[in-house]
């Protein structure tokens, strides 16, 4: 039989016809008849962001450089002229001015605290809840209750704690000695919204709380206790910080509550700065309010200079 020697198997695709034109080569991407794309080239999207940026400097920028010129700025009553001087931000930190300063620091320090011990308990307590149902409604009243502030907040606890109020008349709280128009009532009045936007806050940050991280302790045979105290709440601190300062900066920009319960009566920077705005101040201290405001914008920058960072160290462990 004749020798039969095995060929090579004809490669895959298309066999070339002779005389067929080659296939040409892609097109490239041109752009507007331009030259073609790079790769990696990126359009230049800033311009969307104008209109962003230019509301930024009229709503933001523009009154607080009017807040900074005038915090330094005297006007002469004789002349009307205006002169550079620091005596409006000196005024402003001393004095009654700086009682007020004193007392807004104190009762957001000390709301702060409260809402961040009973607002932690509280979320602990629907994470581990075992119906669903539980969760979510105290989410919805959290929601709810943590935007329940302002003049219509004083005005519920006026008629539930006040001097006539129901709540007052039905236990004779008024023989206690309790009286809603001093510290304790505003604390407890903050609280009311101040617990609940702490639930919400610090939510997010136990649902992070990983189960294996429980289980690994007890099965090298740690307790719950020892779990917490060397797991649990290392790990949430910086979100427990956080939540702390955004409930001492929340409690101490609060405005219409504390002037519609104890208005003057009670030394708060937030009603000072509002009768120096109404013109009760003397003749060329016109711009004190100015002063204190920045006074509070500066505490603010501070917060959130505290703040970020804690949520960003937070976001690393239980993102």
């Amino acid at each position: 039989m004749p020798d039969q020697t095995a060929l090579p198997a004809p490669a895959a695709g298309p066999v070339p016809v002779a005389g067929a034109a080659a296939p040409a080569p892609p097109a490239p991407d041109v752009r507007g008849g331009g030259a073609p794309r790079r790769r990696g080239a990126r359009p230049h999207r800033w311009p969307v962001v104008v209109p962003f940026f230019a509301f930024l400097a009229v709503c933001f920028g523009l009154p607080a450089g009017t807040m900074v010129y005038g915090a330094f700025t005297v006007l002469d009553p004789e002349s009307g002229a205006s002169r550079f001087s620091t005596e409006n931000v000196s005024g402003s930190l001393s004095g009654a001015y700086a009682t007020g300063l004193t007392g807004s620091v104190e009762l957001s320090l000390f709301t702060a605290l409260l809402a961040t011990v009973i607002g932690t308990l509280i979320a602990q307590a629907v994470v581990t809840s075992p119906r669903p149902a539980l969760r979510g409604i105290v989410v919805s009243a959290s929601g709810v209750l943590a935007n329940f502030s302002g003049a219509p907040l004083a005005f519920a606890f006026i008629a539930t704690l006040g001097t006539t109020g129901t709540v007052t008349q039905l236990f004779h709280l008024d023989r206690t000695g309790f009286s809603l128009y001093s510290f304790t009532g505003l604390v407890l009045a903050y609280l009311y919204f101040m617990v609940p936007l702490m639930v919400v806050t610090v939510l997010p940050a136990l649902d992070g709380l990983r189960s294996q991280w429980q289980e690994a302790a007890a099965s090298c045979g740690a307790t719950r206790g020892q779990y917490w105290r060397h797991v649990g709440i290392p790990v949430l601190t910086p979100s427990l910080l956080g939540g702390a300062v955004l409930m001492f900066g929340t409690a101490f920009a609060s405005h219409a509550t504390a002037a519609v319960m104890v208005g003057s009566s009670q030394p708060l920077i937030t009603i000072q700065i509002a009768n120096a705005l109404n013109g009760n101040v003397l003749v060329g201290q016109e711009n004190l309010a100015l002063a204190m405001s920045l006074n509070m914008v500066v505490i603010a920058l501070l917060v959130m200079a505290v703040q970020i960072p804690l949520q960003r160290r937070s976001a690393r462990w239980l993102g």
